[in-house]
């Protein structure tokens, strides 16, 4: 199964997404996956061919201003929650896609969910995979770091800030060829660096946490919430309680996963995703 690199101009940036078609025709929606904090949409190449595979087109973007996407400076581009969200609209009219599933993991993730929220009407399921999604949820200490003065400056251009965070975040090795993929972005120039200084200075998480958290009474949407148990960063008591309080909502353990399951657990990831798109509402 293989797996496309296109590029879409959307206003005045231009978006690197991966792609996956349908093995055969269908008239399923697409999927959109979204990544999170010093990942990329790298982090879904796995799953993409079991979408594929059962009739789904898989879409995963790399946000502005990470991996292979434009990293315009911050006169151009805001980079807080409000900046991503509206480019991710953007991005899904650039494509013509009316509606979707949308797929999050991730810090910077959560910038789908307020979109979602905004949205409700271009989404027809959702699905949280260790994302940020209540005011408990905050920015790990690693990160926080990144916005610094001067520390962070010389941090987010050291391409090991990526190997040092996603391992720790999976608490496993991540392979060197995966990582020769995230850490391209920041052998080729500084503007990977300060695109993520600029994001984590800009992020706001305790503003776009109030504003998913008082979002979801309002969300009925079929939503399927995963979540690795060992993640050092997000609480799982959250995402029971919100899987729990929402008319549509399911849970999901990944005994053995943290932060980045798709990285390591790929597999239990598909095997909980594709009965959850494919089944028919009554």
């Amino acid at each position: 199964m293989s797996i496309e690199k296109e590029i879409v101009k959307v206003g005045n940036f231009e978006w690197f997404y991966l792609e996956t078609k349908p093995v055969n025709e269908t008239q399923r929606l697409p999927v959109v996956l979204l990544h999170g904090l010093l990942s990329q949409s790298h982090t879904w190449t796995a799953v993409m061919p079991d979408l594929a595979t059962f009739g789904f087109r898989a879409i995963a973007p790399d946000w502005i201003g990470f991996g292979y996407s434009d990293k315009p400076n911050n006169q151009d581009f805001a980079y807080t929650p409000d900046a991503f969200a509206n480019a991710f609209g953007e991005f899904i009219d650039a494509l013509k896609i009316e509606k979707f599933y949308l797929v999050v993991q991730g810090f910077l993730a959560s910038v789908g969910l307020q979109y979602a929220l905004r949205h409700p009407e271009k989404i027809e399921r959702l699905v949280i995979i260790n994302t940020p999604i209540s005011v408990e949820a905050k920015l790990p200490w690693r990160m926080q770091m990144l916005g610094w003065p001067l520390v962070g400056d010389m941090m987010a251009q050291d391409p090991l800030v990526v190997d040092r965070t996603l391992e720790a975040g999976c608490r496993y090795p991540i392979g060197d060829k995966d990582l020769d993929v995230y850490r391209g972005p920041f052998l080729r120039s500084s503007e990977a660096g300060r695109s993520l200084l600029a994001t984590v200075r800009n992020i706001d998480l305790p503003m776009a946490m109030a504003e998913i958290e008082s979002s979801w009474k309002e969300w009925e949407r079929p939503t399927l919430i995963m979540w690795g148990m060992g993640d050092p960063w997000l609480k799982v008591e959250s995402a029971q309680s919100l899987a729990k309080s929402l008319k549509n909502g399911e849970f999901v353990k990944l005994e053995s996963a943290s932060h980045y399951p798709q990285e390591h657990w790929s597999e239990k990831i598909s095997n909980a995703l594709l009965p959850f798109l494919r089944r028919k509402e009554i």
